[in-house]
């Protein structure tokens, strides 16, 4: 089964499209002659973002990503949040040509899939079809741990209120993305709506269903004590684990 593109028609709202023009106009200005191509994912191009309550998540492609200065880009995401407070926040994730086309079942779903191409040539057409099985899955997985490695630790130590809520919103949703990865070759589709994963991982999945519905309950409500959430969140990792590492084995029993 072939995965189709999660968002096929580009439907920004009006509220977002001076935002929009105005990130890509900096962006291009500031590393000028850097930048191969720029791509949106989530609720914003697909027109179906809240203000106020949704963020906005950019893909930068470009030859090399340490041409790309991480101080300057996070003025300019500081800029930008104080100029458009209709944003929750700005995310920009950074990778190169060579990443999307030599892993096309990590960086290459994420381009070819998940995102959608606003500036440049889509680079994304030039990765193969990406079919759904145990490889595919484990591939997309291979850097959860070290994402979920950091996050746990950047919430534990973290002091200030906002940043705990903020973390805690982001831990859930990547533990929920990451568990939906599991039961991919059941639904044959990658969902973005956040609670029709959520449905499909209670309907698929074996594990406790009140730990997702807990993570899911921390996702649109991230007040709660730290503590308790990264004890569930450490509940969650674990049978993630576990269901992955019960895939490679039987790969390889299977040959």
């Amino acid at each position: 089964m072939i995965l189709e593109k999660v968002i096929n028609r580009i439907v920004i709202q009006s509220e977002y499209k001076d935002f929009v023009d105005k990130y890509l106009d900096t962006i291009l200005t500031e590393f000028k002659g850097k930048i191969h191509s720029i791509y949106m994912c989530g609720s914003i191009p697909k027109g179906t973002a809240k203000p106020f309550k949704s963020d906005a998540d950019f893909t930068i492609v470009c030859v090399n990503p340490k041409d790309i200065d991480y101080e300057r880009l996070s003025n300019i995401v500081d800029y930008l949040l104080k100029e458009y407070p209709v944003l929750t926040k700005i995310d920009t994730t950074i990778c190169s040509i060579d990443d999307v086309l030599s892993k096309p079942n990590e960086w290459g779903f994420w381009v070819k899939i998940i995102c959608v191409c606003v500036y440049g040539h889509d680079v994304g057409e030039k990765v193969p079809p990406i079919i759904i099985s145990p490889a595919f899955i484990l591939d997309l997985n291979t850097e959860t741990k070290e994402e979920v490695d950091r996050i746990h630790s950047l919430l534990s130590n973290a002091s200030d209120s906002t940043m705990k809520t903020r973390y805690i919103k982001g831990y859930s949703k990547r533990l929920i993305r990451a568990l939906y990865s599991l039961v991919l070759e059941d639904t044959g589709v990658w969902q973005d709506d956040i609670i029709k994963m959520k449905n499909a991982i209670l309907n698929y999945c074996e594990i406790d269903s009140a730990l997702v519905d807990y993570l899911y309950a921390c996702y649109l409500d991230s007040n709660v004590l730290v503590d308790e959430f990264l004890e569930i969140a450490d509940e969650v990792y674990c049978y993630f684990e576990n269901a992955l590492n019960a895939m490679a084995a039987s790969r390889t029993s299977f040959g």
